[in-house]
């Protein structure tokens, strides 16, 4: 799927997006820029190769000043916007920095055209939280940094969990894989990778991947350190998950659907 990322006002959403609830207003107010994406019926100007075919549009500011300054300069220029995709191959682990962006696509760019901004290390690591805003209460389609709770902070809103046929990236079964076999929860052997916070202890022979000191940190990491598994051509990497109810879930979600392979 393509997301729209718009350096603007919520009220240029108008231009994108028609039958715009108000909570969605809510979450773009308290939430924009930052890493959350809504899902809204598409206006006119939001053509199938934006949207996929779909009659909906992602919508998003991102918060990183290298991506804000891009789209300014876009917009001064009479742009309205850009649609793009992930910077990953179709079912990989996504790249968080300009070498692992380099590593996943270099051989399919061309030199003399194509170019990677290279704005450092990803706040956040995972992948917006995206939002469905087509019905009278908001649904997470793929959890991120803007939890269940903060959505329903700003919209006095309980969320709805009815089905939905609306197609979102990272929304298959099996996604975000590396090479090596993902396991969760167990206890790693000698040669196995294995990522944990870093208050869990390394067993003997196994080769730590990464130790973040707490679950934001946990996300920032994880996607480099499972990258980092495939450089050394690890056969297993072991994840001990971290628990909570806040950034937590989706990098729960981001393991669960990579351990079930490519």
């Amino acid at each position: 799927m393509f997301y729209l990322h718009l350096k603007i006002s919520v009220d240029y959403l108008n231009k994108w997006a028609i039958n715009i609830p108000d909570y969605a207003l809510k979450l773009a107010t308290g939430y924009w820029p930052g890493p959350m994406t809504l899902i809204l019926e598409r206006s006119e100007i939001a053509k199938d190769f934006i949207t996929g075919g779909q009659d909906t549009v992602g919508l998003r500011v991102p918060a990183h000043v290298t991506t804000l300054a891009l789209l300014d300069e876009f917009h001064k220029l009479g742009g309205n916007g850009i649609a793009a995709p992930s910077a990953n191959r179709f079912g990989a682990v996504s790249p968080t920095n300009a070498e692992a962006v380099q590593s996943e696509l270099g051989e399919f760019l061309d030199q003399s055209k194509d170019l990677i901004i290279d704005g450092g290390q990803s706040l956040v690591g995972v992948e917006s939280t995206i939002i469905d805003c087509t019905t009278e209460s908001p649904k997470i389609l793929r959890p991120g940094a803007v939890t269940e709770e903060m959505i329903e902070e700003v919209t006095k809103l309980d969320l709805s969990y009815d089905a939905t046929e609306i197609r979102v990236s990272g929304s298959l079964e099996n996604h975000y894989s590396p090479s090596a076999h993902v396991i969760l929860d167990v206890v790693p052997v000698t040669g196995d990778g294995f990522i944990a916070l870093s208050d869990i202890p390394t067993p003997d022979g196994v080769i730590r991947l990464a130790s973040p000191t707490n679950n934001e940190d946990f996300a920032r990491v994880l996607y480099a350190a499972l990258r980092s598994g495939d450089q050394q051509s690890l056969t297993r990497i072991v994840v001990k998950q971290p628990s909570g109810d806040d950034i937590s879930v989706a990098i729960r979600d981001r393991l669960l659907r990579a351990s079930r392979g490519r």
